[in-house]
């Protein structure tokens, strides 16, 4: 296996928790996806093993990167909080957070490669682009019917 490159040890370990966050993100969306009860629960599971899939698609492509920078992939997982609590609103504000955790560190990793490595400064805005689009579309969904403003989890409920 190749030595990583000296300096890029930071990058290989912002690489590595956010596959590690990702990879969580797969268990995380997969268990949601089995206590959704309802008349909606059709569209939701189906949303939420998409949500899988994708993580599943971001942790793979983190691990590509890893590898390329002659690193060893974590084999580790992020954290799972299992909160007990399973209405629809109370996943939707988990997911708001755990997307929030991806996109802090896909920020971190634009800022290590910045001027660097021109295909990872790609990769980690689309990554940024992909998460906060991800966070926008989870806002609408914590919104009221009727609710133009976004959600703000400090002032009101779903």
């Amino acid at each position: 296996m190749a030595q990583v490159q000296a300096g890029n040890e930071k990058i290989v370990g912002i690489l590595n928790r956010i596959m590690e966050v990702e990879l969580a993100g797969v268990v995380r969306y997969t268990h949601y996806s089995l206590l959704v009860f309802g008349y909606n629960r059709i569209p939701i599971v189906s949303w939420l093993r998409s949500q899988a899939n994708e993580s599943l698609a971001h942790a793979t492509a983190v691990g590509e990167w890893v590898t390329t920078l002659g690193a060893h992939p974590s084999l580790s997982i992020g954290p799972l909080l299992e909160s007990h609590k399973h209405d629809i609103g109370d996943i939707m504000r988990e997911s708001l957070q755990h997307e929030g955790e991806a996109l802090k560190l896909y920020r971190d990793l634009l800022k290590a490669v910045e001027g660097k490595f021109v295909g990872l400064e790609e990769f980690a805005r689309e990554m940024i682009m992909a998460e906060e689009m991800h966070q926008a579309e989870v806002d609408k969904m914590l919104r009221k019917p009727g609710d133009m403003a976004a959600y703000q989890p400090n002032t009101r409920k779903a």
